[in-house]
């Protein structure tokens, strides 16, 4: 697998053949770079820059190139040592830094890794200056500091004040949530989620069983937090004597909820159930990517309010939530932003909100679900040969649908065709020649047979 490039980082796999993977030499490049940007673009001048990393294997080799690189370019680096990607995204504000290096490689196996990187607001860059990061790297354009003017080092831990401002958010019912009796299973994946929610779940009066909880990296299974992968928290669930199962990705983003009876809450519920809470309280505008459910919009407008869609990606959902004042949205894959805390995907605060919820309804979580719109996601691809013009293919799509009556077709982010009572994405790869097609209905039955009629028609075009 080749060193994947992007506008949110660097990303590859640890080990292999030189020039293949995530290497120390990259890892230089890439943040040098990062950090001669900051310079250049930065208005709060603090000489600052947040370092957090996730629990995985190679996490410490990275952490100490990217530290040491920073040092050389003359920032001042604070290292949060393990801690949650919402963390060190709050961690730079709460140290007025210039930016924070966030090592992480999210929901990827134990040999990959990443550098996501931030601004001085703690939010993943824009488009704009993710590849200005990329242009600079490319030339390699960047001059390091003389022996009086490198960095200077400190290590200091900000989950405590991340926990600080979850418990203190006003939708937090803690009081509710304690006299509930709370009993859930957690599995933390063997990285810092099982650092940071034990002290969050005591906090909330939450009695709990940790599973996967040594933050060793050596994640205990697939660390994707979807139910393929998670039989052992299910069969634990199973058993009985609990009221919910909590399930974290390796750097604490994506969150996703197990039912009492040990079956699945559906991660693109987690969202939708936060959103339909924060309304009740604070009506108005929700936003999710195109990819997302179509129950958030449901629920939005149940109570209210109005919803809308951003293209794939959370600096594109971010971005959105600004523009229209959102008070709050994500992304279906258990991603929660809540603006009353931060623009960045938190499980801390998703898991906070909806426990006040399930406290305040008195309901069991298996019930919670019910209340909700059912839909079902399909998700295939069309696999293309390398020369296919996409675009195009896009295009007629497109071109095919924009005139229907009962069609409404997006194409901020692909090819979105939006049915009465279905939908289907068509998103090209940046990376492979693929197409991915995602497609919602009611059923399964439906959702699948929506996307496969489009990649009927698409295939019908590459012959």
């Amino acid at each position: 697998m080749s060193l994947i490039k992007s506008i949110s980082g660097i990303r590859g796999t640890i080990g292999g053949a030189a020039g293949d993977t995530l290497n120390p030499l990259d890892i230089v490049k890439f943040t040098s770079a990062y950090a001669t940007f900051i310079r250049k673009s930065t208005a709060n001048g603090s000489n600052k820059i947040v370092v957090g990393r996730d629990a995985r294997i190679s996490g410490e080799m990275v952490k100490n190139v990217v530290c040491g690189t920073l040092l050389g370019m003359g920032y001042d680096v604070i290292n949060i040592g393990l801690a949650s990607t919402p963390t060190t995204e709050l961690a730079v504000t709460m140290a007025q830094a210039d930016g924070g290096i966030i090592i992480t490689a999210s929901h990827n196996p134990r040999h990959w890794n990443a550098l996501k990187l931030l601004n001085a607001n703690g939010e993943f860059l824009t488009a704009a200056d993710g590849a200005e990061v990329l242009a600079i790297a490319e030339a390699e354009s960047f001059n390091y500091a003389d022996v009086d003017h490198l960095g200077k080092y400190s290590e200091e831990s900000f989950d405590q004040r991340h926990i600080d401002a979850v418990m203190s958010l006003q939708l937090v019912d803690a009081e509710a949530v304690k006299k509930a009796g709370f009993k859930v299973v957690v599995d933390a994946i063997n990285s810092v989620g099982g650092l940071i929610l034990p002290p969050l779940l005591d906090r909330l009066g939450v009695e709990y069983t940790l599973l996967n909880g040594e933050a060793n990296g050596d994640f205990a299974h697939n660390p994707e937090p979807l139910e393929k992968n998670l039989s052992g928290i299910m069969n634990e669930l199973a058993k009985g004597g609990y009221d919910l199962g909590i399930v974290v990705d390796p750097d604490v983003d994506r969150l996703a909820f197990i039912c009492e009876d040990g079956t699945m809450y559906g991660e693109e519920y987690t969202l939708v159930s936060v959103a339909d809470y924060v309304l009740s309280h604070t009506p108005g505008t929700t936003v999710s990517n195109l990819s997302s459910t179509r129950a958030l919009r449901d629920v939005t407008e149940k109570h209210g309010g109005k919803y809308s869609a951003a293209a794939v990606g959370e600096v594109n959902v971010t971005t959105k939530m600004k523009e229209v004042g959102a008070v709050i949205g994500g992304e279906g894959n258990g991603g929660v932003i809540y603006p009353e805390s931060h623009y960045g995907r938190d499980a801390l605060v998703g898991i906070a909100l909806f426990l006040s919820s399930l406290a305040q309804k008195g309901m069991k979580v298996s019930e919670l679900r019910k209340t909700f719109p059912e839909y079902f996601i399909a998700k295939n691809r069309i696999d293309l040969t390398p020369d296919t013009d996409v675009d195009a293919l896009l295009t007629t799509v497109k071109e095919m649908y924009q005139a229907q009556p009962d069609v409404t077709v997006n194409d901020i982010d692909g090819v979105k065709l939006d049915f009465p009572d279905k939908w289907v994405h068509l998103r090209k790869s940046n990376t492979e020649p693929i197409i991915r097609v995602y497609s919602e209905a009611h059923t399964m039955e439906e959702a699948d047979a929506i996307g496969k009629k489009i990649m009927d028609i698409v295939y019908s075009y590459t012959k």
